[in-house]
């Protein structure tokens, strides 16, 4: 956070003094007008780059491998981890059941599991937890 609130601070002086260079210079008649806004431009059109290229490289995010062996460590059945990926799409104990072909009352038994073996409380901290342990 304070490095974003320092670059954007150098950010404004910069262009500060360079709008006090482009004023300077026109009082006393060394540029013209076009090329004090060309300059502006460029200006603007690199610091646009940059801002950009760094936004790209931050968004990108690596691509996590499952890993199998902290499912095994949490004891979490396969019938279990197909719950809790079915949640991860945002399904309901119905939905999942339907799609699961088992009854509501067996996913309401599954997720009581994952609940317990993850530690958590609700099904959003346990999808939280799973994506720490990069088991989703």
């Amino acid at each position: 956070m304070k490095k974003t609130i320092i670059v954007f601070s150098l950010l404004i002086l910069a262009l500060l003094l360079l709008f006090q260079f482009s004023k300077y210079a026109l009082i006393s008649g060394n540029l013209k007008t076009e090329f004090v806004i060309a300059l502006i431009a460029i200006v603007f059109f690199i610091v646009g780059i940059y801002i950009n290229k760094k936004s790209l490289y931050k968004n990108a995010l690596p691509l996590n491998e499952i890993n199998h062996k902290k499912i095994s460590e949490l004891e979490i059945t396969e019938r279990e981890y197909e719950v809790l990926q079915a949640i991860s799409e945002g399904l309901s104990n119905r939905e999942i059941a339907e799609k699961l072909f088992l009854s509501e009352s067996t996913i309401k038994t599954h997720v009581s599991n994952l609940l317990v073996k993850l530690n958590a409380k609700r099904r959003t901290q346990a999808l939280q937890i799973a994506k720490d342990y990069q088991i989703i």
